[in-house]
């Protein structure tokens, strides 16, 4: 009776020390996603906790397209700090109808894009896929254009929401990343 219990018990502090692991995934990370054109996905938990992130909505034909040179700028810049710059291409706004190979060509070829893109995905409100369901309920909004930034502390949690006209060299913008860092 005594090694049953014994052996309960340790099965017991198992399970919590697993489901006290699991649960230090923020809401808004606990997404596995799949990179742009590829077939490797990564769970964003394990990939980019204790990080601050930039998740960003992106377009290859929209007006904020430029918008890469600068969000490269701020991976460069601060990714040995613990900062990363995570981009969603989407056509929720009918400015990135091409496919995931050639929207990766286009971002390797025009602006040298090395931070981490993944899967096309549906940002806005309406149809917003479950990483942007859990982003836009905590900002208290969604993305209504292109290139709109949330930016989330080393817990994961969201702390500022920034649209489209708010470019990657904004002074508030940066200021904010560099307080988290």
């Amino acid at each position: 009776m005594h090694v049953r219990a014994v052996a309960l018990f340790l099965l017991s502090a198992l399970s919590l020390s697993a489901f006290a692991d699991g649960g230090t995934c923020s809401v808004n990370l606990d997404f596995t996603k799949r990179y742009l054109a590829s077939d490797e996905s990564v769970r964003l938990c394990d990939a980019y906790s204790d990080k601050v992130l930039l998740i960003v909505n992106t377009a290859s034909y929209c007006g904020f397209t430029s918008q890469f040179e600068g969000l490269e700028a701020l991976q460069k810049k601060y990714a040995d700090r613990g900062f990363s710059v995570l981009g969603f291409p989407s056509n929720d706004f009918f400015q990135d109808p091409r496919s995931e190979e050639k929207i990766r060509e286009f971002c390797d070829l025009t602006y040298e894009v090395k931070f981490p893109m993944f899967e096309k995905s549906k940002v806005a409100k309406r149809h917003a896929e479950p990483l942007y369901e859990a982003l836009g309920k905590e900002a208290g909004q969604f993305p209504k254009w292109n290139f709109h930034k949330y930016l989330l502390d080393k817990q994961g949690h969201v702390v500022g929401s920034f649209g489209p006209t708010v470019a990657p060299d904004n002074g508030e913008l940066i200021a904010k990343i560099e307080s988290l860092l």
